[in-house]
This record gives C-alpha cells, sequence and structure tokens, in this order.
C-alpha cells in the first residue's frame, strides 16, 4: 500500500454539488468499476507525487509552495471534516486549471529531467523513499510517465472548463 495521489475533472456543477454534499464525491470514487465502466475523468499517480511536486518546483525547500503544487495538492479543501484516507480532498477552481495548464506547458520535460536527481530526493525525504534503491532511467520513466498523465488531465480540463480535485488515499 502507501499514499496514492489522485486527480478528478469535474465540471464546475459537479464540483457544486460535492461541496454542498460530500458524500457524493466518496460515493464517486469508490464506486466499483468494471473494465467496461471506467471513470477516464480520475486518474491515479501511484506515489510519484511528492516527487513530481519536489521537480514542479524546482527542488526548492518550500516546492509545496511554488504555483504549479497545486496541479497536485490543490488550494481549495472541498470537506474540512472529510478524510478521504490521508486528510480532505482538495480542489482548484476552472481559472486554475487554466493557470496551471498554461505553466505546465511551459515547463519542458527536458527541463524536468534536468531536475531530476534520486539521490536529491532521497536527501530531501521526498516521498516514498525509494529513490537509490532503483535505476535512474527506470525512476524517470515512471515519473515522466505520471507528468504526462498530470499534463493530460489539466490539458483537458483547461479545453472543457473543468475543475480539478486531488486527494491521496
Amino acid at each position: 500500500m502507501g499514499m496514492i495521489s489522485n486527480l478528478l475533472r469535474v465540471s464546475q456543477e459537479e464540483l457544486n454539488s460535492y461541496i454542498q454534499d460530500s458524500s457524493l464525491f466518496e460515493d464517486r470514487i469508490y464506486k466499483d468499476y468494471d473494465e467496461n465502466d471506467i471513470d477516464d475523468a480520475l486518474v491515479d499517480l501511484d506515489k510519484s507525487w511528492d516527487a513530481i511536486a519536489f521537480l514542479f518546483g524546482n527542488n526548492a525547500d518550500d516546492y509545496l509552495e511554488h504555483p504549479l503544487a497545486t496541479a497536485i495538492f490543490g488550494s481549495h479543501t472541498l470537506d474540512e471534516n472529510q478524510d478521504i484516507g490521508y486528510g480532505p480532498a482538495r480542489f482548484v477552481t476552472t481559472v486554475q486549471v487554466k493557470e496551471i495548464n498554461e505553466l505546465l506547458s511551459q515547463l519542458s520535460d527536458e527541463e524536468l529531467r534536468k531536475r531530476f536527481s534520486p539521490q536529491r530526493l532521497e536527501e530531501e525525504e521526498i516521498y516514498p523513499s525509494f529513490w537509490t534503491e532503483v535505476d535512474e532511467d527506470e525512476l524517470w520513466e515512471y515519473l515522466s510517465e505520471n507528468i504526462h498523465t498530470i499534463r493530460e488531465i489539466y490539458s483537458t480540463a483547461a479545453k472543457n472548463n473543468e475543475a480539478v480535485i486531488t486527494f491521496i488515499n
């Protein structure tokens, strides 16, 4: 197990309904899906979330304060009293989604690759702490696949005028 980050694209109407009644959000994310009923708006970033936030923040000590950290951690709390696994779900508004998408489009994969250092991730105790135990190219592939997923979610959400809900479970 471990802490898994998730992103969910939602319309403004859906977001408003979840703010009014957060149990509806919980029903959505914990619905039993089968192979014919996949929720394409919901993605799983696995355990890559902290490392990606660190890379987005240019390896700074205060990387959680970087504007792109909101792509993973949100900026508004859905329901302070609801615990989805590791605290409450958070979200970014449709306006913030467009801003995040713009920032992501300005940050190249090449730049992110330059920032990537398994040793630095280990030194900074970036979750999950297996960074120096696995081949560096395999780690980068793992992270870059999830970075691509983040880019896709925000690009699609920006085009569709959607908000994004973030949560760790």
